[in-house]
């Protein structure tokens, strides 16, 4: 055995992972089959701006213990997750708040906007939701959900919300002041000079090899370390023996346009269904008037980058983004589970490797209790 552990995947979870292990002597080998480290959070620098590549990462967290552990590898800016939502030629704060209240019926109070959404509700006469679109519905009344929820969720579905199940929706975020800071917790921002530096940080001195598939190259792999920590999908590794999880895909549509402002917010949510895409991330909003000051003079105020997100359906092939975790899946990803109890060789963890979806901050936790267990 060249290496204690073989780590596949160089996303959050496989980094910290090596670098925790490489500190208590260990040596690790740590693969991609991408050609580029930092796995999804991956940002790539394009004429002063820091594209995020595979989709908008914004870091937030009431955490203490993982705010100060990543604050180890970057300096956060301020940056505040304040998404605007367009239907058609009108423009919304989100989340659900009192400037959207105010924008939608004109009302200025908490307790005006309160019964206009409880008038709403009652007159949907619903009591017992058979859909997403009924539950919805009884959740923020119809003039919200036919403006802001129905078209949108259906392009991130690939299905009308009539014919998808009523407990994707258990509750809608509706805030009955002005505040559209979209996240609740205590730290938030974006890490100046992108999430690509963070992981190059966590990953110095420790071997790692690019363009490198596990499953490519697997018989001169599997055997060249006492464990493996595989942050791939677990149906893949045992070879879809009980069958094939179920995800929805990304695709995305980047552009470089000669102007210095497109949208004037880093996020804009598209929420009728008519247009195809989900959103659009103007990437320089995230940085905006922070790290951007340090690059080479008048280079990111000349230009913009702008990426179009689709939702899309998954096959093998395509990026799996977000788990479905209806019962089918999950009673799937239980039998996966069970074989991976009964594995003393490989360490399943992350988005695909445990078949959930988390935030940044879960998967350092995950990625910091995984190591305790293993390591101490």
């Amino acid at each position: 055995m060249k290496y204690d552990y073989l780590i596949v995947g160089s996303g959050l979870f496989g980094s910290i992972f090596a670098y925790e292990a490489n500190k208590k002597g260990k040596k690790c080998l740590v693969i991609d089959k991408r050609p580029n480290v930092a796995g999804n959070i991956y940002t790539e620098e394009q004429h002063g701006i820091n594209v995020h590549k595979y989709g908008a990462h914004i870091f937030h967290t009431s955490n203490q213990e993982v705010w100060n552990y990543i604050n180890q590898f970057a300096t956060f800016n301020r940056y505040t997750n304040s998404p605007v939502a367009r239907y058609k030629d009108e423009l919304y704060n989100l989340p659900f708040n009192m400037n959207t209240f105010n924008k939608l019926w004109g009302v200025v109070t908490p307790e005006e906007a309160q019964a206009k959404i409880e008038q709403e509700k009652q007159n949907s006469g619903i009591t017992e939701p058979k859909n997403l679109e009924e539950q919805a519905i009884s959740l923020i009344g119809k003039t919200i959900y036919e403006k802001l929820v129905k078209g949108y969720t259906e392009k991130q579905w690939g299905q009308k919300a009539t014919e998808l199940p009523s407990f994707i929706i258990k509750r809608l975020p509706v805030r009955f002041i002005y505040d559209n800071n979209y996240f609740n917790d205590i730290y938030q921002g974006i890490p100046m000079g992108g999430y690509t530096k963070i992981i190059e940080k966590m990953l110095d001195g420790i071997e790692v090899r690019l363009n490198c598939d596990y499953f490519e190259h697997k018989e001169e792999l599997e055997n060249i370390a006492e464990k493996i920590v595989f942050t791939g999908p677990i149906d893949q590794y045992y070879n879809y023996q009980f069958g094939e999880l179920q995800y929805r895909s990304v695709r995305f549509e980047t552009e470089v346009l000669d102007k210095e402002n497109y949208q004037g917010n880093a996020v804009v949510n598209y929420t009728e269904y008519e247009v195809p895409y989900t959103r659009i991330i103007e990437h320089k909003h995230f940085e905006y008037g922070t790290s951007l000051g340090k690059i080479a003079e008048g280079e990111a105020k000349e230009k913009t980058i702008i990426s179009r997100e689709y939702s899309d359906t998954w096959v093998q092939g395509k990026e799996p983004y977000y788990p479905i975790n209806n019962d089918r899946n999950n009673n799937l990803y239980k039998q996966y589970e069970e074989l991976a109890k009964q594995d003393s060789k490989v360490i399943f963890g992350g988005r695909l490797g445990q078949y959930k979806y988390y935030d940044m901050d879960k998967v350092i936790l995950e990625a910091l209790n995984c190591v305790k267990a293993e390591l101490n």
